[in-house]
């Protein structure tokens, strides 16, 4: 039987974007969904055009996963998409950009719904496009892929974009190892979206902190020049039990969704000064700490609880989903001592 939902994920080719694609999958996997993976390329003028003739479709919904906001565009690339969909949803990453919402989005009220990552772009989304908007952050795979393992070979693990003055791990190792620390660098990545997000959990259930450094701190020309964000680095790590130590962005997003314990602010991207600042907290890192960051990511950061929201809107009733979000709930209430090593399912 034909699936009643398509989950469509613009595939940027970028292995920084493999966190989302697990998403997609999971997202597909957990609605009853087709997943749909499109690369994206230039749309004709004809198409974007034809956007504001009305929209009649009467088969199947799509949720259209965006990694950011000119992959909206990319719903365009389906012949008679006007006809084919009964109900569109567009979740946008990198919402941020929002100088780059596309202007079909601007003018016309091509989708049913949209969801951005981050809370200080509702403003701006509610004003510019024709949809209602509402804010479904970041999250990880908590329940599957998450840990709260009491043993942590690593103190400190680095990966993903760091400032210069972190960005070398042959030198964070030397002044890890002068202060008595245990470091590991960068994971290496995998090409597949499953094998990498599994890789790297792998590698964060095995330490007590993560580096993680906002834009602010740690330019970069994929990044956004101002505004400041959460991305998955910090949501995964959590997710694992570690402390992401670092600076972390100043957003909306991260004082909604975080709890005081995950973070470590560094307070310096100077690598001996914030060595210092680790080193004095591991005198105080206990299991317990591990145990507090998975069951808050269970609560707070699991993409369950961001499907539920979507599956409410397509009015979708998904066996599967209502099965782990019980078992999500149930996490906190089976009596786990702190210290157990293995999450409730394994992936």
């Amino acid at each position: 039987m034909k699936a009643a939902l398509q989950v469509v994920y613009v595939d940027p080719g970028s292995p920084g974007y493999h966190c989302v694609y697990y998403m997609a999958r999971l997202a597909a996997e957990l609605l009853g969904g087709e997943l749909v993976v499109l690369r994206p390329r230039n749309i004709a003028l004809i198409h974007k055009v034809m956007t504001i003739l009305p929209r009649g479709g009467d088969g199947v919904d799509c949720l259209l996963i965006s990694p950011s906001p000119a992959d909206l565009s990319s719903i365009l690339q389906f012949t008679n998409w006007r006809q084919k969909y009964r109900m569109l949803i567009a979740w946008v990453f990198d919402s941020f950009w929002t100088e780059n919402i596309p202007r079909f989005a601007r003018w016309t009220r091509v989708f049913d719904q949209i969801c951005i990552t981050e809370q200080e772009d509702l403003d701006t989304w509610s004003r510019v496009v024709h949809a209602p908007v509402e804010w479904l952050p970041w999250g990880s795979d908590v329940l599957r892929l998450g840990s709260d393992n009491p043993s942590r070979q690593f103190d400190l693990l680095r990966f993903g974009r760091q400032p210069l003055q972190w960005d070398d791990d042959l030198v964070t190792a030397r002044g890890c190892d002068a202060r008595g620390m245990t470091f590991h660098g960068r994971p290496p990545f995998q090409q597949d979206a499953i094998d990498n997000e599994l890789s790297l959990m792998n590698s964060l259930r095995n330490t007590k902190f993560a580096l993680a450094f906002s834009n602010r701190v740690s330019p970069n020309p994929q990044t956004h020049p101002v505004r400041e964000y959460l991305t998955g680095r910090w949501t995964d790590a959590l997710a694992a039990g570690a402390i992401v130590a670092g600076i972390p962005p100043r957003s909306g997003s991260v004082t909604s969704l975080l709890w005081p314990e995950a973070l470590l602010d560094l307070g310096t991207v100077d690598q001996c000064g914030g060595l210092e600042v680790i080193t004095c907290a591991l005198r105080d890192w206990t299991p317990a700490r591990a145990t507090l960051n998975y069951l808050k990511s269970l609560e707070r950061l699991d993409w369950r609880w961001r499907f539920k929201k979507i599956a409410e809107h397509f009015g979708i009733q998904s066996e599967g989903l209502e099965k782990e979000l019980a078992d999500l709930s149930s996490v906190p209430a089976c009596g786990r001592t702190p210290g157990s090593t293995s999450p409730i399912c394994h992936y």
